[in-house]
This record gives C-alpha cells, structure tokens and sequence, in this order.
C-alpha cells in the first residue's frame, strides 16, 4: 500500500487536491480523466470495474470523496 493511500485512509478530511488524486491513480493502473467541455469533475475508473467515481477539482474537496476513492482503490487492489 501506497504512503499516499495510507494517508488518504487515515485522514480523508484532510487538505486534499486533485493533483493527489492525479499522483494516486496511475500507481494502481486506475484512470483519471480531466473534465472535457465545460465539466467540473475529473472521472475515475478501472477497465475491471464498471463503477465509475467522479471527483470534482475545485477546493475544498470533501472528505467523502477521499473515502469513496479509498474504497474503489482496494477494490482495484482485490482484482
């Protein structure tokens, strides 16, 4: 596990961006596509899980989006 998952775990209210979202990704082969025409809200998936997040990039970003994608990065973990 990532120090950067850890951290996100223990501590989801913390002063979170989406660059950590954009750094936390690519480490667990998950995507993180940018809002396209007009969106506010970046796009998280597995090519193995048909669920996909949204995350939106202006701050603050709330702590339920960090635990969502906490979970969503152990399911990926799982696979």
């Amino acid at each position: 596990m990532s120090e950067l998952l850890l951290r996100m775990r223990c501590n989801p209210a913390a002063d979170w961006t989406i660059r950590d979202v954009e750094t936390l990704c690519p480490q667990y082969g998950i995507l993180c596509a940018p809002p396209r025409g007009g969106g506010s809200h970046y796009k998280i998936g597995h090519p193995a899980i048909l669920e996909k997040l949204t995350i939106p990039y202006k701050r603050p970003i709330k702590p339920v989006y960090f635990k969502r994608l906490v979970a969503f990065v152990e399911t990926v973990r799982t696979l």
